[in-house]
């Protein structure tokens, strides 16, 4: 009897001792999986702080902007030379028609009054006979640059003592077409002849051989370098006031 009591108790003993054994086992099993995880995870040679350093992306790194776009191309067109190719287009843009007036019917009567005296003292070939015509003081006609008496003006200006020369060149220049300046303002005036408005590279055939009844080829060839005509010009006011007779540009 005392012998099966005995290994009764040896049994119970065994059965609690590997009772305890896989109950000890079950609780070391998930600590042993996550160590063995982690030593699955790690790379040779990198310690745990390594690998947390590199987990933490640099500051300097680009994030994520986005698709990458493509640049777009040059213009084809070259917008400053385009610009500079306008601005030469402008300078050579062709000059604002001018009105070139013949017929002397159809101005002020003043005005026609005042170059028919002048054309009959020009031809006269007296110079003498445009001293009443010239005025005086304040309203005397501009023949030059300095003041003095504008017959004696007139006759130093001409290739001859007694002014001949000067006297055909104003019958010529009033024989011209003519044009209306500034009209509309004060200063409107008649002016003899048209070419002191117009660009001479603009001429037509016509106007050039109206021109060359003035000067000589090589007058108009210092002219084309000055770029305008600076030969003698006559103005008169609408009021009939003969306001110059000079040469220049």
């Amino acid at each position: 009897m005392k012998r099966q009591i005995s290994a009764s108790r040896t049994r119970a003993v065994r059965l609690s001792a590997l009772l305890l054994a896989s109950l000890f086992a079950t609780a070391l099993l998930p600590l042993h999986s996550t160590l063995a995880l982690s030593e699955l995870k790690q790379i040779p040679g990198e310690t745990g702080q390594d690998n947390k350093a590199k987990d933490v992306p640099e500051e300097d790194e680009p994030g994520d902007e986005g698709p990458m776009q493509i640049p777009m191309p040059d213009p084809l067109v070259n917008k400053p030379a385009r610009d500079a190719k306008d601005d030469s287009a402008e300078d050579q843009a062709p000059d604002a028609p001018v009105e070139v007036l013949s017929d002397v019917s159809k101005i002020p009567e003043p005005v026609a009054r005042m170059r028919e005296l002048i054309v009959e003292a020009a031809a006269s070939g007296d110079i003498e006979r445009l001293r009443p015509l010239l005025g005086k003081g304040p309203t005397q006609t501009q023949v030059s640059e300095t003041d003095g008496d504008p017959v004696e003006t007139l006759k130093g200006l001409s290739g001859d003592p007694q002014g001949i020369e000067i006297l055909a060149i104003l019958l010529d220049v009033l024989s011209a077409g003519f044009v209306l300046t500034e009209k509309g303002t004060p200063d409107e005036m008649y002016v003899w002849p048209y070419f002191t408005e117009k660009r001479l590279s603009s001429l037509t055939p016509p106007e050039k051989v109206d021109l060359f009844r003035l000067v000589t080829a090589g007058d108009f060839a210092q002219m084309e370098e000055a770029g305008n005509y600076n030969f003698y010009r006559v103005g008169i006011t609408p009021d009939g006031q003969w306001k110059f007779f000079v040469a220049g540009d």
